[in-house]
């Protein structure tokens, strides 16, 4: 509740909001932790195409996802040079 009211007042004198550019930072960090231990749980080692949505929930809960391709990603293997 604090941090919607800092949140009114900086968006009243205009510029980012640093109250909440954090938070979601954070949430978008946590949900892509998150999505990457879910794909080693699966067995991959990586996660590609990855896609954040946001919603609003009740005007005061804002919920962020991560979704992508969990994927094993391995090394390219190059042919040898031609003799």
């Amino acid at each position: 509740m604090g941090g919607k009211l800092v949140a009114g007042i900086q968006s009243m004198m205009g510029g980012e909001v640093t109250a909440i550019t954090e938070e979601v930072i954070k949430a978008r960090n946590e949900a892509m932790s998150r999505a990457m231990e879910q794909a080693e749980s699966l067995g991959a080692n990586a996660v590609i195409g990855m896609d954040f949505e946001t919603s609003e929930v009740f005007e005061m809960v804002v919920l962020i996802s991560a979704t992508g391709t969990a994927v094993i990603a391995e090394p390219e293997q190059r042919a040898p040079p031609p003799p």
